[in-house]
């Protein structure tokens, strides 16, 4: 070993993952050349992007390409790209360390009783060390451009746990990643089967993929292109299939699954631009498991030049499903992430994504039901993100909301705002709705009981980030949107008139209840909520919900304690039981329950739980 080669260990959690993927990983194999092509591609396209400012670092090979060959004698399939390399502490930093927390994700997937799939590999960013599901040792060459002949890098590792790393002369720019193969994975080793593979996964990589031409079952050192190599989003749409938009759309978002609907338009103008924006079918990894941390957005061209993978600012937040290809024609070239921000053109194409998007979604739900509900169930609840983070587009998102409703069927979120609105009784000036931490628990709640009596459907908002977009969103269409725990009970004139008679024939009771209470409690009234239930809570029109006040110091925040205000229904027998009962101690106890009975049917957490069992086994044992 000469003085500029070392052996090193492989940062824990990636030796987990190699560990994986030698030993669980199966399906798919051929995922390994989809990824290691597609970092082919991303190296070519940075060193596209780099060479405007800089020029010189195109010198030696012109065209930017990707190879693809492969040997039968000494078991190896190479791909190599003329892009733009790596220096050695950038072959460390991208192989063998982690800088993404991706892989900590991957690891929790794949723990556990669910099945370790290959295909998963590229969602979390990993997908270099997909090679070692087919190879049992890989061979990395690579010199980055502008450095020096003798500055080439060569890694080498067995996916066991240690690499090495050797300066090495290398004529060439670029990366070389060759695959020394497992013993029973000579499929790899035919060149119809690569070939269709190409095909398959990166047709529509914009860069020549080459491949050696075969004559006599061999190999000859004539190179000829086997993928269209054509940026997909610049031909007219009449030329392309839904076959090659679902291709490219699998080769962009690492997926296997096809693409549920897609928009593509071209911009003509004094600002021209071309979008190509795919909906998942379902959610991507980094969506689910790390949510808005693990932002991918579009990928950014300009006229054909790859300029970012992640433009974060071409999509809010909200939208951080969609994938998809943004390519201008007059931006700036020489842009930076912060310019990036403050660009008036980019506010300008960021606005015409989310209306295509928009559009796209509306489509589905006027059109297409089933896709719309696919869709809902996978991405609802991070579009009402939309609700608080997009004012210009609110009422359009809130067309887009599907809920349970006790108008509806069960449990399905099918109800919109219009179908609502649609069905609301003569004189209803209120879309009323009621939150709760699941579905159960919103379908059961004590304060719907007057409701349901009077035949006025609620909806039933059970996500746990409904409480926080309604905050956003006070009215729809002219209609405010009133809970049913909050304010007064719509009545008409003889209703009212017996509340207010119930209430004074009542006030000896709740007199007792607020003394038996005490500081438990701000205030006890008589309900005009309950027709069957003993008690509920009732709410100030500002007043957080106890289920989201509840998680919200599960999550650690400091919530202020505030004193719930207690409804009762005097002709229900345990609150008449309470009235009659002569022994204080067995009242206080009474009182107590109707009290904690309403915190747990709202989803309060109790303060002392022990009490209240111990309370529960009194009253029990009388």
């Amino acid at each position: 070993m000469t003085a500029s080669t070392e052996t090193r260990k492989f940062e824990a959690e990636v030796a987990q993952v190699l560990h994986l993927v030698t030993h669980s990983l199966y399906s798919h194999k051929e995922i390994f050349l989809r990824e290691l092509v597609s970092n082919a591609s991303d190296a070519c396209d940075k060193l596209r992007f780099e060479s405007i400012a800089h020029p010189e670092l195109l010198a030696g090979e012109g065209e930017l390409h990707i190879d693809v060959s492969w040997d039968e004698q000494a078991r190896t399939v190479t791909v190599r790209d003329n892009g733009i390399g790596m220096s050695r502490d950038e072959v460390v930093a991208n192989i063998g360390t982690i800088a993404s927390s991706g892989t900590r994700r991957f690891l929790e997937a794949m723990s556990g009783e669910q099945k370790a799939d290959a295909r998963m590999i590229g969602q979390f960013g990993v997908g270099f060390y997909s090679a070692f599901v087919v190879a049992d040792r890989v061979t990395v060459l690579t010199r980055r451009a502008g450095a020096s002949v003798d500055e080439g890098v060569k890694w080498e590792s067995d996916g066991k746990g240690e690499y090495s790393l050797e300066q090495v002369e290398l004529g060439d720019r670029g990366t070389t990643v060759v695959l020394h193969l497992k013993a029973d994975e000579d499929e790899f080793l035919k060149r119809w089967q690569l070939a269709s593979l190409i095909r398959k996964y990166s047709d529509h990589v914009a860069f020549p993929i080459r491949m050696p031409k075969e004559e006599a079952g061999k190999p000859t050192t004539e190179w000829e292109t086997v993928n269209d190599a054509g940026a997909l989003w610049t031909k007219p749409k009449s030329e392309i299939s839904d076959e090659d938009y679902q291709s490219f759309y699998k080769s962009l978002g690492h997926d296997f699954n096809d693409a549920l609907a897609w928009t593509h338009n071209r911009v003509e103008g004094s600002q021209s631009f071309t979008t190509l924006l795919y909906l998942p079918a379902q959610p991507p990894f980094d969506l689910m498991m790390g949510g808005r941390d693990e932002r991918k957005g579009l990928k950014l061209y300009i006229k054909r030049v790859f300029i970012m993978d992640a433009a974060e600012e071409l999509l809010p937040n909200y939208l951080r499903f969609v994938r998809g290809v943004v390519d201008a024609d007059d931006l700036p070239l020489n842009v930076s992430r912060e310019i990036l921000q403050h660009n008036r053109q980019l506010d300008r194409i960021k606005a015409a994504c989310v209306k295509r998007v928009l559009d796209l979604i509306e489509k589905l739900a006027k059109d297409e039901p089933e896709k719309f509900a696919t869709f809902y169930k996978a991405f609802g609840n991070t579009l009402k993100e939309g609700i608080a983070e997009d004012a210009n587009n609110r009422e359009r998102i809130a067309k887009l909301l599907r809920f349970a409703s006790t108008g509806g069927e069960g449990a399905n979120q099918t109800t919109g705002f219009d179908d609502y609105i649609g069905r609301m009784k003569v004189g209803q000036d209120a879309i009323w709705y009621i939150t709760a931490d699941g579905y159960a628990a919103a379908a059961g709640s004590p304060q719907l009981e007057a409701f349901k009596a009077r035949d006025i459907e609620v909806l039933l908002m059970s996500d746990r980030i409904d409480e926080w977009m309604l905050g956003s969103l006070s009215e729809y269409d002219g209609k405010k949107l009133q809970s049913v725990a909050k304010g007064e009970v719509p009545l008409d004139e003889a209703d009212k008139r017996k509340q207010e008679e119930a209430a004074k024939a009542a006030e000896p009771l709740l007199a007792k209840l607020k003394e038996l209470l005490g500081d438990r409690v701000g205030d006890v009234r008589v309900s005009a909520r309950l027709t069957d239930s003993p008690s509920c809570l009732a709410l100030s029109d500002y007043e957080m919900a106890p289920h989201l006040a509840r998680l919200l110091r599960e999550a650690g925040h400091d919530m202020p304690e505030s004193k719930p205000t207690l409804e009762i229904n005097p002709a229900h027998a345990l609150v008449r039981r309470v009235e009659a009962e002569p022994d204080e101690g067995k009242a206080r106890d009474l009182a107590a329950l109707l009290l904690e009975q309403a915190e747990i049917a709202a989803g309060a957490q109790l303060p002392d739980p022990a009490a209240f069992v111990q309370r529960m086994n009194r009253v029990l044992l009388g």
